[in-house]
């Protein structure tokens, strides 16, 4: 009996292989919910630029649309480093103010320097001092699948009005 059970002590266990399931249907399923509801956001959006057609909107190659609501005489937009002083609003698609210009106060950001959301850290580099843009972002530019847990819902797109008051250059070589 005591050598039955010293024989079974010693022998190695054998070790079992994981068992995996080999399925994308996951990720194909979730690319293909995305793909529509970007494809849904777009199309909210251009209904938006069809329905002003006496403004002009400019597709910006970040993903997202902008107009001038004011066009300043400068030329010079920020570039890394500098830091932005703007006032901005924040509107629903149904231009409904979300968040006011006096709730969020005059914002500083140093250009890429911060943390912004992505929309808005890639307009602010479009404007010129003394600027004021309408932008268009669909969610996935702003908040995305979080939202601000505050007033801005999931997946939500919104529309931001915004106001460059001064650039402060990181240096004068600029």
């Amino acid at each position: 009996m005591f050598l039955v059970g010293f024989l079974i002590s010693c022998v190695q266990p054998i070790p079992r292989k994981p068992v995996t399931i080999k399925s994308s249907s996951f990720m194909e399923t979730s690319v293909s919910l995305n793909k529509k509801m970007n494809e849904k956001e777009e199309n909210l959006l251009k209904n938006i630029i069809k329905n002003d057609s006496l403004t002009t909107y400019i597709a910006s190659p970040s993903g997202f649309w902008y107009t001038y609501n004011l066009k300043s005489k400068n030329t010079y937009t920020p570039q890394f480093g500098d830091q932005v002083l703007y006032a901005c609003e924040i509107y629903n698609l149904n231009n409904e103010v979300i968040y006011s210009a006096q709730e969020l106060g005059l914002q500083n950001y140093t250009i890429n320097k911060q943390e912004l959301v992505e929309g808005l850290r890639n307009g602010l580099q479009l404007m010129n001092e003394g600027d004021v843009v309408t932008f268009l972002f669909p969610s996935h530019k702003v908040f995305g699948y979080l939202g601000d847990e505050n007033k801005i819902g999931i997946n939500q797109p919104l529309i931001y009005k915004v106001q460059l008051n001064k650039i402060n250059k990181k240096n004068e070589s600029n």
